[in-house]
């Protein structure tokens, strides 16, 4: 997987894609492409594409730290959510709740 940027096009369909029935997991998603979008990589985009299979509930299990990927019921979702693009979004789209998390976050910006 590569590390080039997104152009224009891709970020747009990249964020249609995104759009979500849960108005929490939108805002989520949101924050993150106010924060990442100038940076996102085709990588990253992978991993949130992955993500976007995963059902809305399941999503904002894995956002709020409800649940880990392995401990998602369904195998395709448990798959999706487990590629190494996907984990690494799941960490970017986490609202920081502790001091590892906020620095793991200032990581990925300085990338």
């Amino acid at each position: 997987m590569t590390d080039d940027l997104l152009d224009e096009r891709s970020l747009s369909k990249l964020r249609w894609r995104c759009r979500r029935g849960l108005l929490e997991n939108d805002l989520l998603i949101e924050k993150f492409f106010q924060t990442f979008e100038v940076t996102l990589n085709v990588r990253q985009a992978k991993g949130l594409n992955d993500l976007m299979d995963l059902s809305d509930n399941d999503l904002l299990d894995l956002l709020l730290r409800r649940k880990e990927p392995e401990q998602l019921s369904e195998a395709l979702a448990k798959a999706s959510a487990s590629t190494p693009e996907a984990l690494e979004v799941i960490s970017m789209l986490r609202p920081p709740n502790s001091s590892s998390d906020k620095r793991e976050r200032n990581e990925h910006e300085v990338s």
